[in-house]
Protein backbone atom coordinates (compact mmCIF):
# COMPACT_ATOMS: atom_id res chain seq x y z
CA UNK A 1 0.00 0.00 0.00
CA UNK A 2 1.14 3.19 -0.91
CA UNK A 3 0.77 6.57 1.59
CA UNK A 4 1.80 9.97 1.16
CA UNK A 5 1.75 12.48 3.72
CA UNK A 6 1.65 16.18 2.95
CA UNK A 7 4.54 17.67 5.83
CA UNK A 8 5.33 14.20 7.43
CA UNK A 9 7.92 15.98 9.88
CA UNK A 10 6.33 17.39 12.31
CA UNK A 11 5.18 16.49 15.63
CA UNK A 12 2.42 14.22 15.23
CA UNK A 13 3.65 13.18 11.55
CA UNK A 14 6.72 11.72 12.33
CA UNK A 15 5.95 9.27 14.64
CA UNK A 16 3.25 7.79 11.87
CA UNK A 17 6.04 8.12 9.74
CA UNK A 18 8.39 6.29 11.67
CA UNK A 19 5.77 3.25 12.28
CA UNK A 20 5.17 3.11 8.83
CA UNK A 21 8.37 3.34 7.78
CA UNK A 22 9.47 -0.10 10.05
CA UNK A 23 6.24 -2.19 8.04
CA UNK A 24 6.79 -4.01 5.00
CA UNK A 25 3.40 -3.73 3.88
CA UNK A 26 3.69 0.34 3.37
CA UNK A 27 5.76 1.82 1.12
CA UNK A 28 5.49 5.80 2.21
CA UNK A 29 6.41 8.72 0.35
CA UNK A 30 6.78 12.43 2.16
CA UNK A 31 5.93 15.81 0.02
CA UNK A 32 7.72 18.66 1.31
CA UNK A 33 10.17 20.95 1.40
CA UNK A 34 12.82 18.68 2.40
CA UNK A 35 13.62 20.95 5.40
CA UNK A 36 14.08 18.11 7.86
CA UNK A 37 15.41 15.44 5.38
CA UNK A 38 17.61 14.10 7.35
CA UNK A 39 15.19 12.88 10.38
CA UNK A 40 13.53 10.95 7.96
CA UNK A 41 14.00 7.02 7.52
CA UNK A 42 15.76 6.05 4.89
CA UNK A 43 13.18 3.97 3.44
CA UNK A 44 11.13 7.27 2.91
CA UNK A 45 10.61 8.70 -0.89
CA UNK A 46 11.20 12.60 -0.44
CA UNK A 47 9.06 14.62 -2.76
CA UNK A 48 10.62 18.09 -2.82
CA UNK A 49 7.91 20.80 -3.54
CA UNK A 50 5.60 23.64 -1.98
CA UNK A 51 2.67 22.25 -2.06
CA UNK A 52 0.89 25.32 -2.75
CA UNK A 53 2.25 25.19 -6.38
CA UNK A 54 -0.07 23.30 -7.44
CA UNK A 55 0.99 22.53 -10.98
CA UNK A 56 4.45 21.82 -10.06
CA UNK A 57 2.93 19.33 -7.16
CA UNK A 58 0.54 17.82 -10.27
CA UNK A 59 4.05 17.43 -12.28
CA UNK A 60 6.12 15.81 -10.10
CA UNK A 61 2.83 12.73 -8.95
CA UNK A 62 1.90 12.26 -12.37
CA UNK A 63 0.79 8.99 -13.34
CA UNK A 64 1.00 7.99 -9.20
CA UNK A 65 -2.00 7.12 -6.98
CA UNK A 66 -2.34 6.34 -3.15
CA UNK A 67 -4.04 4.19 -0.97
CA UNK A 68 -4.30 6.97 1.84
CA UNK A 69 -3.08 10.84 1.47
CA UNK A 70 -2.63 12.60 4.65
CA UNK A 71 -2.06 16.63 5.26
CA UNK A 72 -0.50 17.93 8.36
CA UNK A 73 -0.14 21.23 7.41
CA UNK A 74 -3.64 21.96 5.78
CA UNK A 75 -5.08 24.96 8.66
CA UNK A 76 -7.73 26.45 6.54
CA UNK A 77 -10.95 26.58 4.19
CA UNK A 78 -8.15 27.21 0.84
CA UNK A 79 -5.79 24.34 1.92
CA UNK A 80 -8.95 21.91 1.74
CA UNK A 81 -10.32 22.98 -1.89
CA UNK A 82 -6.58 22.59 -3.25
CA UNK A 83 -5.77 19.26 -1.21
CA UNK A 84 -9.76 18.18 -2.98
CA UNK A 85 -8.52 19.85 -6.41
CA UNK A 86 -5.02 17.71 -6.24
CA UNK A 87 -5.85 14.26 -4.77
CA UNK A 88 -9.70 13.68 -5.55
CA UNK A 89 -9.21 10.91 -8.56
CA UNK A 90 -5.50 10.35 -6.99
CA UNK A 91 -6.23 8.60 -3.90
CA UNK A 92 -8.60 5.85 -1.89
CA UNK A 93 -8.56 7.66 1.24
CA UNK A 94 -7.66 10.95 2.51
CA UNK A 95 -7.08 11.86 5.88
CA UNK A 96 -7.43 15.77 6.70
CA UNK A 97 -5.78 16.30 10.58
CA UNK A 98 -8.51 18.47 12.17
CA UNK A 99 -8.26 19.60 15.74
CA UNK A 100 -10.24 18.79 19.29
CA UNK A 101 -9.72 22.01 19.83
CA UNK A 102 -12.47 22.34 17.34
CA UNK A 103 -15.26 21.32 20.10
CA UNK A 104 -18.05 23.54 21.71
CA UNK A 105 -16.58 26.73 24.08
CA UNK A 106 -17.73 26.56 26.74
CA UNK A 107 -18.08 22.59 27.10
CA UNK A 108 -21.91 21.34 28.15
CA UNK A 109 -19.66 18.03 28.69
CA UNK A 110 -16.21 17.58 30.24
CA UNK A 111 -16.24 14.02 28.33
CA UNK A 112 -16.15 14.53 24.69
CA UNK A 113 -17.21 12.31 22.01
CA UNK A 114 -16.89 12.87 17.82
CA UNK A 115 -20.52 13.83 18.16
CA UNK A 116 -19.79 16.64 20.74
CA UNK A 117 -20.78 20.13 18.83
CA UNK A 118 -18.40 21.58 16.92
CA UNK A 119 -18.26 25.38 17.59
CA UNK A 120 -14.84 27.26 19.25
CA UNK A 121 -16.19 31.42 19.40
CA UNK A 122 -12.50 32.27 21.06
CA UNK A 123 -10.03 30.75 18.60
CA UNK A 124 -9.84 31.16 14.99
CA UNK A 125 -7.50 28.25 14.51
CA UNK A 126 -10.15 26.40 15.40
CA UNK A 127 -12.71 28.06 13.66
CA UNK A 128 -10.95 27.27 10.40
CA UNK A 129 -10.28 23.52 11.38
CA UNK A 130 -14.35 23.43 11.74
CA UNK A 131 -14.57 25.25 8.12
CA UNK A 132 -12.01 22.54 6.73
CA UNK A 133 -14.25 19.54 7.88
CA UNK A 134 -17.64 20.72 6.77
CA UNK A 135 -16.43 21.68 3.39
CA UNK A 136 -14.73 18.11 3.15
CA UNK A 137 -17.86 15.90 4.31
CA UNK A 138 -19.97 18.10 2.13
CA UNK A 139 -17.56 16.81 -0.68
CA UNK A 140 -18.22 13.08 0.37
CA UNK A 141 -21.75 13.64 0.70
CA UNK A 142 -22.44 15.13 -2.47
CA UNK A 143 -19.35 13.26 -4.40
CA UNK A 144 -18.20 10.37 -2.63
CA UNK A 145 -14.76 12.16 -1.64
CA UNK A 146 -13.48 9.43 0.58
CA UNK A 147 -11.97 11.82 3.80
CA UNK A 148 -11.56 10.38 7.20
CA UNK A 149 -11.42 13.48 10.00
CA UNK A 150 -9.14 13.10 12.84
CA UNK A 151 -9.06 15.14 15.74
CA UNK A 152 -5.82 15.32 18.03
CA UNK A 153 -5.66 17.12 21.55
CA UNK A 154 -2.23 17.68 22.83
CA UNK A 155 0.30 15.53 21.32
CA UNK A 156 4.04 15.75 21.82
CA UNK A 157 7.23 14.23 21.12
CA UNK A 158 10.54 13.62 21.90
CA UNK A 159 11.15 17.41 20.88
CA UNK A 160 8.55 18.78 22.20
CA UNK A 161 7.64 19.61 25.99
CA UNK A 162 3.64 20.43 26.29
CA UNK A 163 3.01 23.35 28.52
CA UNK A 164 -0.27 25.62 29.13
CA UNK A 165 0.59 28.79 28.75
CA UNK A 166 4.53 29.82 27.14
CA UNK A 167 5.35 32.74 24.43
CA UNK A 168 5.69 32.33 20.83
CA UNK A 169 8.94 30.83 20.33
CA UNK A 170 7.72 27.51 22.54
CA UNK A 171 8.40 25.97 25.92
CA UNK A 172 12.04 26.43 26.15
CA UNK A 173 11.84 29.34 28.16
CA UNK A 174 9.66 27.56 30.41
CA UNK A 175 12.22 25.12 31.62
CA UNK A 176 14.87 27.46 31.67
CA UNK A 177 12.70 29.44 34.21
CA UNK A 178 12.01 26.16 36.22
CA UNK A 179 16.04 25.52 36.33
CA UNK A 180 16.37 28.59 37.68
CA UNK A 181 14.09 28.62 40.80
CA UNK A 182 11.72 30.95 39.60
CA UNK A 183 7.83 30.69 39.26
CA UNK A 184 6.15 29.70 36.34
CA UNK A 185 2.29 30.64 35.24
CA UNK A 186 -0.02 28.15 35.27
CA UNK A 187 -3.53 28.89 34.18
CA UNK A 188 -6.58 29.07 36.32
CA UNK A 189 -6.13 26.99 39.66
CA UNK A 190 -4.40 24.16 37.73
CA UNK A 191 -6.91 21.63 38.54
CA UNK A 192 -8.51 21.64 35.15
CA UNK A 193 -8.45 18.11 33.41
CA UNK A 194 -6.11 17.54 30.22
CA UNK A 195 -4.99 14.69 28.11
CA UNK A 196 -1.50 14.55 26.68
CA UNK A 197 -0.57 11.98 23.88
CA UNK A 198 3.09 10.49 22.88
CA UNK A 199 3.06 10.47 19.45
CA UNK A 200 4.29 6.92 19.04
CA UNK A 201 1.35 6.04 20.85
CA UNK A 202 -0.93 8.70 18.45
CA UNK A 203 0.40 6.64 15.99
CA UNK A 204 -0.73 3.54 16.44
CA UNK A 205 -4.89 4.97 16.30
CA UNK A 206 -4.03 6.39 13.18
CA UNK A 207 -2.59 3.79 11.35
CA UNK A 208 -5.38 1.92 12.21
CA UNK A 209 -7.57 3.95 10.31
CA UNK A 210 -5.29 3.87 7.27
CA UNK A 211 -6.91 1.87 4.40
CA UNK A 212 -9.76 1.47 6.48
CA UNK A 213 -13.29 1.09 4.51
CA UNK A 214 -14.90 1.73 7.96
CA UNK A 215 -13.24 4.79 8.29
CA UNK A 216 -14.85 6.83 5.41
CA UNK A 217 -17.14 9.28 5.76
CA UNK A 218 -16.32 9.23 9.76
CA UNK A 219 -14.46 11.62 12.37
CA UNK A 220 -11.91 9.87 15.57
CA UNK A 221 -10.27 11.71 17.75
CA UNK A 222 -7.13 10.03 18.72
CA UNK A 223 -6.20 10.46 22.45
CA UNK A 224 -4.41 8.78 24.59
CA UNK A 225 -6.38 7.29 28.14
CA UNK A 226 -4.14 9.58 30.51
CA UNK A 227 -5.52 12.51 31.95
CA UNK A 228 -3.53 14.59 34.26
CA UNK A 229 -4.73 18.24 35.64
CA UNK A 230 -2.51 20.85 35.10
CA UNK A 231 -0.59 21.18 38.40
CA UNK A 232 0.17 17.39 37.40
CA UNK A 233 1.41 18.66 34.24
CA UNK A 234 3.81 20.93 35.83
CA UNK A 235 4.61 19.14 38.91
CA UNK A 236 5.63 15.84 36.57
CA UNK A 237 8.20 18.33 34.75
CA UNK A 238 9.88 19.78 38.18
CA UNK A 239 9.96 16.18 39.36
CA UNK A 240 12.03 15.31 35.49
CA UNK A 241 14.21 18.14 36.03
CA UNK A 242 14.73 17.79 39.36
CA UNK A 243 13.59 20.77 40.70
CA UNK A 244 11.10 22.52 42.91
CA UNK A 245 7.94 23.57 40.80
CA UNK A 246 7.22 27.07 42.21
CA UNK A 247 3.33 27.87 40.82
CA UNK A 248 1.43 30.74 39.85
CA UNK A 249 -1.88 30.52 39.17
CA UNK A 250 -3.01 33.57 37.08
CA UNK A 251 -7.17 33.24 35.63
CA UNK A 252 -6.87 32.57 31.67
CA UNK A 253 -9.08 35.78 31.40
CA UNK A 254 -6.15 37.99 33.02
CA UNK A 255 -3.85 36.00 31.20
CA UNK A 256 -5.57 36.85 27.50
CA UNK A 257 -5.70 40.45 28.67
CA UNK A 258 -2.06 40.98 29.76
CA UNK A 259 -0.86 38.86 26.92
CA UNK A 260 -2.29 41.13 24.44
CA UNK A 261 -0.35 43.94 24.01
CA UNK A 262 2.95 41.22 23.68
CA UNK A 263 1.21 39.06 21.23
CA UNK A 264 0.05 36.25 22.86
CA UNK A 265 -3.31 34.40 21.85
CA UNK A 266 -3.79 33.27 25.38
CA UNK A 267 -7.59 33.90 24.21
CA UNK A 268 -7.41 31.27 21.62
CA UNK A 269 -4.99 29.37 23.78
CA UNK A 270 -6.07 28.98 26.94
CA UNK A 271 -9.90 30.12 26.83
CA UNK A 272 -10.19 28.47 23.49
CA UNK A 273 -8.68 25.62 24.44
CA UNK A 274 -6.48 24.75 27.21
CA UNK A 275 -8.49 26.12 29.90
CA UNK A 276 -11.65 23.82 29.34
CA UNK A 277 -11.72 20.06 31.25
CA UNK A 278 -11.50 17.31 28.92
CA UNK A 279 -11.92 13.66 28.85
CA UNK A 280 -11.84 11.87 25.42
CA UNK A 281 -14.27 8.76 24.88
CA UNK A 282 -12.37 6.93 22.44
CA UNK A 283 -14.71 3.83 22.28
CA UNK A 284 -15.36 5.05 18.47
CA UNK A 285 -11.80 4.97 17.39
CA UNK A 286 -11.18 1.09 19.43
CA UNK A 287 -13.45 -0.48 17.61
CA UNK A 288 -11.13 0.26 14.96
CA UNK A 289 -7.88 0.56 16.53
CA UNK A 290 -8.15 -2.55 19.77
CA UNK A 291 -4.81 -1.94 20.56
CA UNK A 292 -4.60 1.72 21.16
CA UNK A 293 -3.83 2.22 24.88
CA UNK A 294 -1.05 4.96 26.82
CA UNK A 295 1.74 3.20 26.37
CA UNK A 296 3.70 6.10 27.44
CA UNK A 297 2.55 8.32 30.66
CA UNK A 298 3.64 11.21 30.36
CA UNK A 299 5.92 10.78 33.62
CA UNK A 300 8.49 9.09 31.34
CA UNK A 301 7.59 10.49 27.95
CA UNK A 302 8.32 14.00 29.47
CA UNK A 303 11.73 12.28 30.58
CA UNK A 304 12.30 11.21 26.85
CA UNK A 305 11.74 14.44 25.75
CA UNK A 306 13.80 17.03 28.10
CA UNK A 307 16.65 14.23 27.42
CA UNK A 308 16.40 15.68 24.00
CA UNK A 309 15.71 19.26 25.00
CA UNK A 310 18.85 19.56 27.37
CA UNK A 311 21.31 17.93 24.87
CA UNK A 312 20.07 19.98 22.17
CA UNK A 313 20.00 23.09 23.20
CA UNK A 314 21.11 24.74 19.93
CA UNK A 315 17.63 23.86 18.47
CA UNK A 316 15.69 26.24 20.92
CA UNK A 317 15.72 29.78 21.48
CA UNK A 318 15.75 31.39 24.37
CA UNK A 319 12.62 34.03 25.07
CA UNK A 320 13.22 37.09 27.16
CA UNK A 321 10.55 38.86 25.84
CA UNK A 322 8.28 36.23 27.57
CA UNK A 323 10.65 35.53 30.20
CA UNK A 324 9.68 39.35 31.38
CA UNK A 325 5.99 38.76 30.59
CA UNK A 326 6.03 36.16 33.33
CA UNK A 327 7.83 38.80 36.10
CA UNK A 328 5.84 41.24 35.19
CA UNK A 329 2.34 39.08 35.47
CA UNK A 330 3.53 37.53 38.58
CA UNK A 331 4.79 40.42 40.00
CA UNK A 332 1.26 42.16 39.72
CA UNK A 333 -0.11 39.13 41.08
CA UNK A 334 1.86 39.26 44.05
CA UNK A 335 1.18 43.65 44.31
CA UNK A 336 -2.27 42.79 44.29
CA UNK A 337 -2.47 40.80 46.84
CA UNK A 338 -0.46 43.03 49.37
CA UNK A 339 -3.31 45.92 48.17
CA UNK A 340 -5.94 43.76 49.44
CA UNK A 341 -3.80 43.21 53.10
CA UNK A 342 -3.06 46.54 53.08
CA UNK A 343 -6.66 47.87 52.11
CA UNK A 344 -7.56 45.46 55.14
CA UNK A 345 -5.58 46.79 57.57
CA UNK A 346 -6.22 50.77 56.77
CA UNK A 347 -9.68 50.00 57.65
Amino acid sequence: MKALFIGGTGTISMGIVKKLAEDPQWEVYLLNRGNRADEVPESVHQITADINDENSVLSKLEGMKFDVVSDFIAFDVKAAERDYRLFKDKTAQYIFISSASAYNKPSASYVITEGTTLANPYWEYSRNKIACEEFLMEKYRSEGFPVTIVRPSHTYDERNVPLGVHGNKGFYQVIKRMQQGKPVIIQGDGTSLWALTFNRDFAVGYTALMGNRHAIGEAFQITGDEILSWNQIYQTIADALGVELKACHVSSEFLSAAGEAYGYDFTGSLIGDKAVSVVFDNSKLKKLAPTMTTTIPFHKGVRISLDYVLSHPEKYQEDPEFDAFCDNVIAAMEKAKQDVVAAKSVK
